[in-house]
């Protein structure tokens, strides 16, 4: 039986956005970052409950790990 693929922030190409929350997420969905920011802007600004969406943010931001580093000699 296969393991689903893990979920990981973003080291690099993070774009310069805060956490690499939104990289990693697009990686793991396999889908352009830049959608998932957009869904996250409109979520926030156009929810009634806008602030719950950034409460969200930052708690996957506290438990998503970092995806792990590559060594690039091997």
């Amino acid at each position: 039986m296969e393991r689903a693929p893990r979920l990981y922030r973003r080291r690099r190409n993070r774009g310069g956005i805060l956490l690499g929350l939104c990289a990693g997420i697009g990686a793991h969905l396999g889908i352009d970052p830049v959608l998932i920011r957009l869904a996250f802007v409109l979520l926030t600004v156009l929810h009634y409950a806008g602030l719950a969406v950034i409460l969200v943010y930052l708690l996957f931001s506290l438990f998503v790990p970092y995806e792990p580093e590559s060594n690039p000699g091997t």
